[in-house]
């Protein structure tokens, strides 16, 4: 079951644009790694890998999730700066027919923009790149049968285990 819902969650995550499904495929992942973690041990030497690789898909999903947190925040926070200089530079302006660019000197936030401009540069490129080896990580385990080779090893209950310890 934890294993189907990963996967149904393609290919609408391949959209880049799908973020609601990007962040529901990576609770996805957490969800059959847990499980994993803690059955792999019936299941044989794949269940076990295949909970790492889990981990992989989680991992990469949550620093994609983290950019689309950051970016819109980013951009809030850009926006409240700009709107703070653009009053301070009206009010500064008075009863002038026009604004005068020599006020853009009085924009309290004039400095930062810049360092907000590049974190919003910093943080798109970074969800490219990361979403990108998204794609190629997916691909991988498509290529080697990540779905079928777990499923198999699910199915294939390699014997009684035995767990040692005090009883």
């Amino acid at each position: 079951m934890r294993l189907d819902e990963l996967c149904s969650f393609m290919p609408r995550a391949a959209d880049p644009e799908q973020v609601v499904a990007l962040h529901d495929m990576r609770i996805a992942a957490k969800r059959l790694r847990y499980i994993l973690e803690l059955t792999a041990a019936c299941f044989g030497p794949y269940a076990e890998k295949a909970g790492k690789l889990a981990k992989d898909v989680q991992d990469l999903l949550g620093e994609i999730h983290d950019c689309d947190v950051q970016i819109p925040e980013t951009e809030a926070f850009a926006g409240r700066l700009l709107a703070e200089d653009a009053e301070t530079l009206r009010v500064a302006a008075g009863d002038a027919p026009d604004l005068d660019p020599g006020l853009l000197a009085q924009a309290p936030h004039a400095r930062e923009h810049a360092g907000v401009a590049a974190l919003l540069a910093h943080l798109r490129a970074r969800r490219e790149l990361l979403f990108g080896r998204f794609l190629e990580l997916w691909d991988e385990l498509e290529r080697k049968g990540f779905r079928a080779r777990l499923e198999f090893a699910v199915a294939e209950r390699p014997g009684e285990v035995h767990i040692s310890g005090p009883r």
